[in-house]
This record gives structure tokens, C-alpha cells and sequence, in this order.
């Protein structure tokens, strides 16, 4: 008969875990967090140090019950929420409402849900980590003084719905920011000159590099002339040839803010989706076979890129019987510490390398294998050795002018084997050049000179701003996805074309807020801020002390704004379209999946209906109607007839308004990762390269 209770977050987990342990064990699920902060006030005594009032969080009060009851009918109880500070604090509420004896060794952490790793932490309870508690109740504490002191002022001078966190404003006023600095961006002109050159019979590309050895910028069309000119009809010669082997390290393992970058970049995954799906491999999944559920992956919440001995030497035993002697790494590389990062937990990887992505197709839904592939081969990869380059770079001279070509090519590829870091910016592959030598003769194909203007420094993408918020210190890898929710809904920002825009609330709100509260949108001072509650969780700050600093000068700016902070009007923008239903004007609105109509009638009339986007097409299907862009449920843009549901015409991929030269059949864009866009005919092998 059972004599110990396990309580864990979720279902998922204590079926993993229940299947581990044993008949002696009860393993039951608090469904996350049991108690919370009120939501219809406060909750927070500011004159009494802070001290927070905590209710049963809605709709738990059966699950409280129901582990109460369970607790009463055994011998012992342990807590294994997850390790990181919601779990922690989870596991102090538990103890609190279950009357637990926090004297005791009630705590049971571990990073991966296997049977070694389950019972080998089982074996090793602890007592519940006061600082962890502590750390998430003073930022837990420290967002409702800002949320609920601002938001009802931006309520009442602004409008209601509004609010004012923490981490999501000063992630507002960087969008804000930098759509500040597009508008103000002042192109500069500049040219490049490319020649197209012959070595033995080979055609390679050489540029401009400058007069003589000095690099030379080209700002106007009369200086290319000018350069132009002084080549003239002179020989390309061969003046230096400079040849390199270069070796190149993969990636570390990933870390929660990496995961969620290059599941944005190679899999177009949104934030929020790549958590949801890492916490499911995380908990456990059924095999099928004799292992039962079994967790795949370790912890995704974590900042440090240690992996264990173990599974270190599990990673080299695979790679020495998979790819061989060479592509053992030989000794493990040391990762630069970020200083924000706490360490507390391992790297992300498979709870086991032998798990490989390609035997668990069968068990595993689309997205999943998906993304356990991406850390699978992220990880095999940083424990390989590196990969070797030959590189080449060749200094040409023309009567003066020099042009360099740089080339390489892979000697030996090492991790690029399984697995290459994915980039946001687009970086030009190099080729491998011919066999130049020094001194020698080069025939020149064709030059060409372009014009070009420097570009204004990109929107962010939601890979793009979480790292820009990782390096400012801003948040912690947990909230970059909730952050990024929440803005969205607020209103404050939209995702177009996957970049985030600022709207004209967004920037309203940071304008405000900047002028009361110039602290909350400062990033020094938030960086600072979490590093002060960093200093909690580790024991050196004090969380009274830590929230009352910051309390001082923030609720004599309240005062300020509360008398002195205008009240602002946001009119609609009227569209020159009228609701079919009452006849009244639509206006533009912002929903969390961007721009659509609504009535103006509102709230006598209720008519919305999505922004039509016409692209110049015939419908191929029914030839009287015309094709428009929409969106998915996801967000995805596709195209259809205008004449819906009357003409079922739906396509994702573009229609071009020409037929195909080869059959008169509908020409689409095709766009592919590797080719770019191309144009393709539906009905024929027809395709042709798209107009740039």
C-alpha cells in the first residue's frame, strides 16, 4: 500500500514519474500554481514590508481538496514541482496549505525525467530553498506595484484595457525605439565594383577593395568613373595570395533563449509554441515500448551550457560508433559565462543521445519530432570536433586599383556533419576560388560598377529581440515568451511580415510613461533591477530592502503623474468603407493578429471583418473573381477568390497576374529557404527566377 505522496505541476509528469517509483508512491498534480496574488486588487500591504495576501487561485479549490486528502493517508509528502523559482514556489504553498513540516526534507529537484535521474533524486531530498521562494515573491510583488499603480492611470488618461509591466513596457520602448530610428535614418549612397574574372579556365568574382593596399569607400557615381577610368584596359594581375586553414566550433548546447531564437529562425516557431512543445518532451512521452513514458529532453528553462560527465561520454560513444575516431572531440570546449546567468541547471539536450530523432517518428506529432531533432542535433554537434576550412583570399592589381576575392572550402567537416547555427542575418556563401598563383595573368569577363544606399537598421523579429533583451540583461529566459504575449494583446505592438511595429498606442504609452516613470523604460535600470533580484535568489540581497529602494522613488513619480499627466483621446482612423450591416462608417481597429474593420456603430452594431489586400490577380478557378491575401487562424498568409464561398480558390503560394509562357496555366512564387524566390507554373515543369 502506498505511504508517500509526490506532488508535481502537471498530469504528464506524474505519469512519468508515478511509472518510476513505484506502488508505493502516489504521484498527484497541483495543475501549476495554487495560490496567487488577488487579481481584483493589489494585494500587496506596501506599509506592512511588502507583505503579500495570498488567495486560492479559481477554480484549484478541488485539487487542494483532493491533495489534502491525499496527504492525510500517507506517511511522507514531497514536492517536485519543477526546479527553477515558480516551482519552488509552488512547493511553499503546498507546504503552507497542506500544514507540512518545512523543517524537513520536503524538496525533490531533478533536470530530467528518467528512471536514473527520478530515483537518484529521490534518494536526496531537501529542504524547501527560502531564497528561490523569496526571489519569486519579490518579483512577483515588484510587477504589481507597477502594474497596478501605473495601469489605472493610463485607464483614466488614456484608455481602459491599458497596463504598464514591468518588463513588458521596456520591451515596448526598444520596438519604439528602434521604429525611431527608421523614420529618422538618412540613406547614404555608396557603390561597390564587382569584376567577373577567368583563372584556367574558371570564372570568379573579385571587388573593389581600394587604391593601392588602402581600403577605399566609393560614395558617388563620379568616383567609380574616377576608378573606372585608371583601369582602363590594364591587365588583371595576381599580386598576393594568401592561403589559411581555419577551424570552426559549433555551437554550444542550447540554453532557453537560444532554443526559442533558432526554433524561430529554422523552424518558424513563435515563442510561446517552442515552450509549450520543449515542456511536453520535457514531462514525458509514451514510447510504446518497454520504457513506457520517459522524458526526452532536460529542463528548458535554464541559462548555463554545462552538460553532465555522463552524458558526455554517452555523446562520444555514439559518435565514435556513428561517424568515427575523428569526430570525437578530443577535449571539451570552455563557454564564455554570460554574467547574467545564474547556472543552476544543465544545458538543454536529449535525456539520452541514443534517442535519435529518426526512432521516435512514430511516437512523436509533427512539431515535436521537430523541434527534439533541432536539440538533438544541436547538441550531438557541440560535443564533435571542429570543422577545418581551407581558406583563400587573392589581392588583385590593376594599374594601381586592387580587388580582392575570398574563397573556401571544407577540408574536414567535423559537427557540420549533423547540425549548423542558424543566423539572422543574411550572410553570401562563399565558393571555393580556382587555383590562382602570384603573378599571374587574370582575363577579365565583365565589370560591373552598383549603386547602393545604406539601410536603416532592421525591425526586430522575435528571434532578433529576444536576444537583444538576453544581452541588455532585461527579463529572464521564463518571461521572454509570456512578454512577448502579452504585448501583442495589449495593443502595443503588431507582428507584421514577422517583425514587430509599434502602434500608435504602443508608442503613445511609452511616450507617457517615459516622461513619469523614466525608470521603468530605462534598460540600465531594469538590467540592474534583475541583477538585484538575482541577488536574492542567491542568498546576498534582501528582498524587503530590494523592493522598498525601488518603492521610495516610484510612488512619489505616482503622485506626480496622477495630477499632472494629460488625458489623451485615440480617435479611430476611418476607413472609406461602410458596415453593410447599419450603413455607419468602419474604422480601422488592432487586434492581436494585426489591423482589421469594425463598425463604428459599436457596441449597437458588432460587424468586424478582416482587411482585404488585392493583388492584382483573376481568379483561375471561377475567372470572374479576383484573388486577395488573408490570413489562417495561425496567422499564416494565404491566398484566395473574393468570391468565397461561392469560389473555393485557395493558395499558399502567390499568384503572379500572367500566364505560364509554356501551357497559359497560373503562375505562382514559390518561395524556398535555399533558392530564394522562384516563379513556378502549377500545371507544368515551367520556373523561372523571380524579379528581384
Amino acid at each position: 500500500m502506498a505511504d508517500t505522496l509526490v506532488i508535481v505541476e502537471s498530469p504528464a509528469k506524474a505519469k512519468t514519474i508515478g511509472k518510476y517509483l513505484g506502488s508505493k508512491y502516489i504521484v498527484k498534480a497541483s495543475m501549476g500554481h495554487v495560490r496567487d496574488l488577488p487579481k481584483s486588487q493589489m494585494g500587496v500591504d506596501v506599509n506592512q514590508q511588502f507583505q503579500p495576501k495570498y488567495i486560492t487561485i479559481r477554480g484549484k479549490g478541488d485539487v487542494l481538496k483532493t491533495l489534502k486528502d491525499a496527504a492525510k493517508k500517507v506517511k511522507k509528502v514531497y514536492l517536485a514541482a519543477d526546479p527553477d523559482r515558480e516551482g519552488e514556489a509552488i512547493a511553499w504553498h503546498l507546504a503552507q496549505y497542506l500544514g507540512l513540516d518545512m523543517n524537513q526534507p520536503l524538496r525533490v529537484v531533478f533536470n530530467e525525467i528518467t528512471k536514473d535521474a527520478i530515483k537518484e533524486a529521490f534518494k536526496h531530498p531537501r529542504h524547501i530553498n527560502m531564497d528561490l521562494v523569496n526571489a519569486q515573491q519579490a518579483r512577483r510583488i515588484l510587477d504589481r506595484l507597477v502594474g497596478y499603480n501605473i495601469s489605472p492611470i493610463l485607464w483614466k488618461k488614456i484608455r481602459k484595457g491599458l497596463s504598464a509591466g514591468r518588463v513588458q513596457t521596456v520591451t515596448v520602448k526598444m520596438i519604439v525605439d528602434r521604429e525611431r530610428e527608421i523614420q529618422q535614418f538618412i540613406p547614404e549612397e555608396y557603390w561597390t565594383i564587382s569584376s567577373m574574372l577567368i583563372s584556367k579556365g574558371k570564372v570568379f568574382e573579385a571587388k573593389f577593395y581600394g587604391i593601392g593596399d588602402e581600403k577605399t569607400e566609393l560614395k558617388s557615381e563620379a568616383d567609380v568613373k574616377q576608378v573606372i577610368e585608371q583601369i582602363g584596359n590594364h591587365p588583371y594581375l595576381v599580386k598576393k595570395v594568401t592561403k589559411r586553414e581555419r577551424k570552426r566550433n559549433p555551437a554550444p548546447p542550447f540554453i532557453t533563449s537560444s532554443l526559442q531564437q533558432e526554433a524561430a529562425r529554422k523552424l518558424n516557431f513563435r515563442t510561446a509554441k517552442t515552450m509549450r512543445i520543449a515542456q511536453e518532451l520535457y514531462e514525458g512521452i509514451d514510447l510504446g515500448n518497454k520504457e513506457g513514458a520517459v522524458g526526452l529532453i532536460t529542463y528548458m528553462r535554464t541559462d548555463s551550457t554545462r552538460i553532465s560527465v555522463t552524458a558526455q561520454n554517452e555523446a562520444k560513444e555514439y559518435i565514435l560508433e556513428n561517424f568515427g575516431a575523428d569526430y570525437i572531440l578530443t577535449e571539451q570546449r570552455t563557454q564564455a559565462k554570460n554574467e547574467n546567468a545564474q547556472d543552476a541547471h544543465e544545458a538543454i539536450r536529449p535525456t539520452s543521445v541514443l534517442r535519435t530523432p529518426d526512432q521516435l517518428k512514430e511516437v512523436l506529432s509533427r512539431d515535436q519530432l521537430r523541434l527534439y531533432r533541432l536539440i538533438w542535433e544541436r547538441f550531438l554537434a557541440s560535443q564533435m570536433a571542429s570543422a577545418v576550412l581551407d581558406t583563400m583570399s587573392v589581392d588583385i592589381d590593376v594599374n594601381g586599383v586592387t580587388f580582392r576575392a575570398t574563397g573556401s572550402k571544407v577540408k574536414f567537416p567535423g559537427f557540420m556533419k549533423v547540425y549548423i547555427e542558424g543566423s539572422d542575418d543574411n550572410k553570401e556563401e562563399e565558393s571555393f576560388l580556382p587555383p590562382i598563383e602570384e603573378g599571374e595573368s587574370l582575363e577579365l569577363k565583365e565589370i560591373e560598377p552598383t549603386q547602393h544606399f545604406t539601410q536603416p537598421p532592421p525591425r526586430y523579429s522575435e528571434a532578433r529581440l529576444i536576444k537583444t533583451l538576453e544581452e541588455q540583461g532585461i527579463g529572464r529566459p521564463s518571461t521572454y515568451a509570456p512578454t512577448l504575449e502579452t504585448i501583442q494583446k495589449r495593443g502595443y505592438v503588431a507582428l507584421e511580415e514577422k517583425r514587430f511595429l509599434p502602434t500608435e498606442l504602443g508608442e503613445l504609452v511609452v511616450t507617457m510613461i517615459e516622461e513619469f516613470f523614466p525608470e521603468i523604460v530605462d534598460v540600465e535600470f531594469t538590467a540592474n533591477m534583475e541583477s538585484d533580484l538575482d541577488g536574492v535568489e542567491e542568498g546576498i540581497a534582501d528582498w524587503v530592502k530590494v523592493l522598498d529602494q525601488f518603492y521610495q522613488d516610484f510612488a512619489k513619480r505616482l503622485s506626480v503623474a496622477e495630477e499632472q499627466m494629460e488625458e489623451v483621446e485615440i480617435k479611430d482612423e476611418e476607413s472609406d468603407e461602410f458596415c453593410e450591416l447599419c450603413g455607419s462608417v468602419m474604422v480601422y481597429k488592432l487586434g492581436r493578429f494585426g489591423k482589421f474593420l469594425a463598425c463604428s456603430g459599436f457596441p449597437d452594431c458588432r460587424n468586424t471583418k478582416p482587411i482585404v489586400k488585392e493583388i492584382g490577380v483573376k481568379c483561375p478557378n471561377c475567372e470572374t473573381g479576383s484573388i486577395i491575401e488573408r490570413k489562417s487562424k495561425k496567422n499564416r498568409i494565404f491566398y484566395g477568390c473574393n468570391r468565397y464561398p461561392d469560389c473555393d480558390f485557395v493558395s499558399w503560394d502567390k499568384p503572379i497576374a500572367r500566364p505560364c509562357p509554356k501551357c497559359s496555366s497560373l503562375l505562382v512564387e514559390k518561395k524556398r529557404k535555399k533558392q530564394g524566390v522562384s516563379v513556378v507554373c502549377t500545371n507544368c515543369d515551367y520556373q523561372e527566377e523571380a524579379d528581384s
